[in-house]
């Protein structure tokens, strides 16, 4: 299995990596998203502490129940050979259609086959209305020409 690109990382493939993940991401595909980390990768989901692709699995399943029509922008920070640092931000409503947007910052680990080993995760988020939402592209990936965070200025 790989998760091309693979470290060691350059500006352009930690770009390019940081893309890949926030697509498969978009993809709200709880599997998908395990399938990019290595079996036994740790995370450190705000109060969660989850070890293996069926955590993971299950932490997603249950993010994405609750968080609807989730859109989410990631931007690299910095990076080295198998680290990166990136920040985020989300948008999603609950079912009560009450809209948010989280913002936060994460700190990735990866093997030699560039699959995730550990993921380190600092979010917060607070209520938005409907007509401050910023991330209005179809569910899915992210539209090459949508601006990202820098252009929000978030």
């Amino acid at each position: 299995m790989s998760g091309a690109p693979l470290p060691p990382f350059t500006q352009d493939t930690a770009i390019e990596k940081v893309r890949i993940i926030e697509d498969v991401w978009n993809s709200r595909d709880p599997a998908r998203v395990a399938r990019g980390n290595t079996i036994d990768s740790i995370w450190r989901e705000r109060v969660e502490y989850l070890a293996g692709w069926g955590a993971i699995e299950s932490f997603l399943a249950r993010k994405w129940v609750k968080e609807l029509d989730y859109r989410l922008i990631t931007e690299l920070w910095a990076f080295t050979a198998n680290r990166m640092a990136v920040r985020f931000a989300y948008e999603f409503h609950d079912d009560g259609d009450n809209w948010f947007r989280a913002y936060g910052n994460e700190n990735w680990e990866f093997d030699p086959d560039g699959l995730m080993r550990q993921r380190i995760v600092s979010t917060n988020e607070h209520a938005i209305t409907a007509s401050d939402r910023m991330f209005l592209w179809p569910l899915g990936r992210r539209p090459d020409d949508h601006p990202g965070l820098s252009d929000f200025d978030l």
